[in-house]
């Protein structure tokens, strides 16, 4: 067993094809399928299901993967440790964000860390959670930004700060009337929400069950209109179409006047959620965690309040 081989079951577990885990490995298709096929007889055990146009990771396999990358990351470290020189806030930083976060916390992140640690470029990515979570446990991604409950094995998290939620609506709406709102206001309105599998759509509902998707019927005109960004749902409130629910960072009406959107508070207890970093309990370069949270801690969020906690510890491995 060599590092090569760790290197070349951690593609192929992660591209399940293999072409493009050569590809990724600058290896040929052969020496990479030998290289594997040698490790299962070492090992005495099938890693991968090879089919003809798709490769399965077995049970057993997901195992091996889970602690080869966690061994490749180990000797990433050590010869970190190694190199008396060696800059941890040196090299790409990989940062993901979920898609309700990254848009309003990037503008300031970004050049916050670029003067904290100008040698220290980002590759940045906005997904889903789930998508971003699993980049994260294959090594494509170093830190993310997401929502809390976030339990993943081998992860670290640490919570950032609360955001609260907020209405958004049409000025012209007779709502504006009031200076806060409770969910029971919402009963009857016209609701435009994020389509399913964003986790802020979840948190919104549970937060505020008047929120829900309603049937259409004739007797009963109120709905849930759906959209694919919180910024188009913006736009159609500013045209009339209906109200919403946001996080606080991402209600700015600034790019329409105030005779088109107005923002109302929710009574308390407010509805908010917490966002967290979240991070491989392995991951070699602990320095740039408490760069990225110094620059998020100095980012010009104004409507959120700071949450300070310690580091929450990964769960166990699922098995």
């Amino acid at each position: 067993m060599n590092l090569s081989e760790l290197r070349y079951v951690v593609a192929l577990a992660h591209e399940r094809h293999f072409g493009r885990a050569a590809a990724a490995c600058f290896v040929s298709q052969p020496t990479l399928s030998v290289a594997v096929k040698k490790l299962e007889q070492e090992l005495g055990v099938v890693l991968f299901e090879r089919a003809s146009h798709e490769v399965r990771v077995t049970p057993a396999g997901e195992r091996v993967v889970e602690k080869a990358q966690q061994a490749l990351e180990a000797v990433q470290s050590v010869r970190q440790v190694a190199s008396a020189e060696s800059d941890q806030l040196a090299g790409p930083l990989r940062i993901g964000a979920i898609y309700t976060i990254g848009p309003y916390l990037f503008p300031d992140l970004i050049p916050n860390l670029n003067e904290r640690a100008p040698k220290m470029p980002l590759i940045v990515e906005e997904n889903y959670t789930a998508a971003l979570a699993e980049k994260l446990k294959q090594g494509d991604l170093d830190v993310i930004v997401i929502s809390l409950p976030f339990d993943e094995p081998n992860i670290l998290t640490l919570p950032l700060y609360e955001e609260p939620f907020v209405i958004l609506l049409p000025a012209s709406h007779p709502l504006t009337a009031r200076k806060t709102l409770r969910c029971k206001n919402l009963e009857d309105e016209t609701i435009l929400m994020l389509g399913a599998g964003h986790c802020f759509r979840d948190q919104v509902i549970e937060a505020c069950p008047a929120c829900a998707p309603k049937a259409t019927r004739e007797s009963n005109p109120v709905y849930t209109a759906e959209g694919s960004s919180l910024e188009t749902i913006r736009h159609m409130v500013a045209s009339g179409m209906g109200l919403t629910v946001l996080p606080c960072t991402a209600a700015g009406a600034d790019r329409y006047s105030q005779r088109l959107l107005a923002i109302r508070r929710f009574s308390n207890p407010s509805p908010c959620r917490v966002v967290a970093l979240a991070w491989r309990a392995t991951f070699p370069r602990p320095k740039v965690i408490d760069v990225v949270k110094n620059a998020i801690a100095a980012s010009q969020l104004s409507c959120i309040r700071p949450k300070v906690r310690k580091t929450r510890k990964p769960s166990a491995s699922k098995r």
